[in-house]
This record gives structure tokens, C-alpha cells and sequence, in this order.
């Protein structure tokens, strides 16, 4: 699968970002949600920052799903998730097949 960057301003708070493609005449809409995890929120500090996400993860929103864990910074780690639904028309998409 070929892909294309947009730069997401690393904002606080919840950016919920729509995008809509035509690849060969089809119209396909893709949900992605960018959030940045503080790690002063980690309700344990000590442990260590993959065991930090995995906790912050866990208690998502479930109609969402992680798609990309960005390079994190000494405050933050900013993550991606995509709409559950959309999940299987990317897979679908990948594979060549109709959608």
C-alpha cells in the first residue's frame, strides 16, 4: 500500500481528523483520531513508559483502534487510532479487493 503524510500540529486535546480519497474513482472515508498521553498521567510514574501505554491504551474508547505509537517526547507520546470500522476497509483496500 502506497501512503501519503499530512502533518498533524502536535496540538493538546483529541484531534479528530476525516479524510476522504478517490483512488481510481472510489470514494473511500477514513476516521483517524491523534491524542497526545502525557506521561505525568500514568497512574503508576515509576513503572516504564511502554508498560505507561499499554495502561492508557487499555482503557480507551472502544470504537477506536491504535493505528501508529508516534516518537514519544520527555512530556508526551503522541498515538493514532483509526475507527474500528475503517480498520477493515483499509485491510480490504490493501489487498486489492472491491470495496
Amino acid at each position: 500500500m502506497a501512503y501519503i503524510a499530512v502533518p498533524i500540529p502536535s496540538l493538546p486535546g483529541k484531534q479528530d481528523i476525516e479524510i476522504e480519497v478517490t483512488i481510481n474513482g472510489l470514494k473511500q472515508q477514513l476516521h483517524y483520531r491523534v491524542e497526545l498521553f502525557y506521561w505525568e498521567d500514568c497512574a503508576y510514574p515509576l513503572i516504564d513508559r511502554a508498560e505507561c501505554i499499554r495502561q492508557m491504551l487499555s482503557r480507551y474508547d472502544e470504537d477506536w483502534t491504535l493505528y501508529y505509537i508516534g516518537s514519544p517526547t520527555d512530556e508526551f507520546v503522541p498515538i493514532t487510532f483509526v475507527k474500528k470500522g475503517d480498520i477493515a476497509l483499509q485491510r480490504k483496500m490493501m489487498l486489492g479487493q472491491a470495496v
